[in-house]
Formats: structure tokens, C-alpha cells, sequence
């Protein structure tokens, strides 16, 4: 969990969002990630091609996810800060 951790801190919360907005949110109308997890809810998520798609429009809001918790453990301007 460490070495996870330790990534994140060095990826800029502002590169995450920007991934999250773009390739999160791609393409705009309908955004293509809530497409895919209400054919996940529907039971109608069924062709790789989906799942890949899950994945891949999803992985951006996953990586947000886990890098606001790190920031939430590991405050800046912690122990861990160096002068």
C-alpha cells in the first residue's frame, strides 16, 4: 500500500482531474462511463468491448478516488515533508 501511495504523490491532483474530465467524461453526451455502468446495473454488460470500455472511462475516476484518500492520510506539510 506504501508504494502506492508513494506514486500518487508525485501525480498532480490537477493532471487526475484533467483525466477525469476528459477521458472520464468522453465522449460528452451522454458522458460514456454512465452509459456503461447502467449496462452494468442492467445486467447488459456483457461483450468485452464493454468491459474494456468500463475500464478504460472509469480508470480516471478510480485513480481520483485513491489519490484523494492519499491526500486525506498523508497531509502536506506532514512528517514525511522534506525542507
Amino acid at each position: 500500500m506504501n508504494k502506492i501511495l508513494a506514486v500518487l504523490d508525485h501525480v498532480p491532483l490537477g493532471i487526475v482531474v484533467l483525466f477525469c474530465a476528459t477521458l472520464g467524461l468522453a465522449p460528452f453526451s451522454p458522458p460514456h462511463v454512465i452509459e456503461k455502468l447502467a449496462m452494468l446495473a442492467g445486467g447488459t454488460l456483457v461483450k468485452p468491448i464493454d468491459w474494456f470500455d468500463l475500464l478504460l472511462h472509469s480508470a480516471p475516476w478510480i485513480l481520483l478516488v485513491f489519490k484523494l484518500i492519499s491526500l486525506v492520510i498523508k497531509p502536506p506539510g506532514g512528517p514525511e515533508a522534506k525542507d
